[in-house]
């Protein structure tokens, strides 16, 4: 299956959301929950959801944000396990684009610890919310592209409240909401939509930089 000419109906979409001990692998933070649903035409196909031990303590301000206890996860399964089996929910690169509200923060943790595992991390197409929030919505529509902001514009049936499943969920109402209204962007098929998605990012990163937008 080539994805590029795929109608963005027919397209299968993973939107998958975390949470962490803290804001960057880099910094030694890991993943303590991972919650994604996949879609298709617009129909729930199915949802994956896990607990993850991060084999580290919760900081107390995670805690108090999201709910998650040291207690929690005690009992939970570690990153080798869980990571595997997202990996084989989330299917072929060949037919999966993922999507993630602030992509590059789940992504991050995802491909990092893919490569501590020495997994190889598949080819995915990979679609941000937040970048296409931006290029679609505008200031009068909404103040900030937040998750919480856009479940309140798109009137999400599920409440983003920082455990993964349920912003996942919110996620994908949000990402349901753009798609239609980007057919005035005359964006129908995966090219389309990656293309578009490539120039706002290019669009908001000269912004972001004072620069002219193009």
């Amino acid at each position: 299956m080539v994805l590029g000419s795929t109608a963005l109906h027919q397209t299968t979409f993973v939107i998958v959301d975390l949470e962490t001990t803290g804001a960057s692998p880099k910094k030694g933070a890991a993943i303590t929950e991972i919650g994604a649903v996949k879609v298709k035409s617009g129909e729930y196909l199915g949802n994956f959801e896990s607990f993850v031990n991060p084999l580290t303590p919760i900081p107390e301000y995670i805690t108090e944000m999201t709910g998650i206890t040291d207690l929690m996860l005690a009992k939970a399964p570690v990153i080798d396990e869980i990571l595997p089996a997202f990996l084989a929910f989330a299917g072929s690169a060949d037919e999966t684009i993922i999507v993630a509200h602030n992509a590059p923060f789940d992504l991050s943790f995802l491909k990092s610890a893919a490569k501590e595992l020495d997994l190889e991390w598949p080819k995915y197409k990979t679609l941000d919310t937040v970048t296409i929030a931006r290029q679609v919505l505008s200031k009068e529509d909404v103040p900030n592209c937040k998750l919480s902001t856009l479940a309140q514009f798109f009137g999400t049936k599920t409440e983003p409240n920082h455990r993964a499943l349920d912003d996942a969920k919110a996620t994908t109402e949000i990402l349901h909401g753009l798609i239609e209204r980007l057919g005035s962007f005359e964006v129908y098929d995966v090219d389309s939509l990656m293309e578009f998605a490539k120039t706002a990012a290019h669009i908001q990163r000269q912004n972001y930089w004072g620069l002219s937008s193009i």
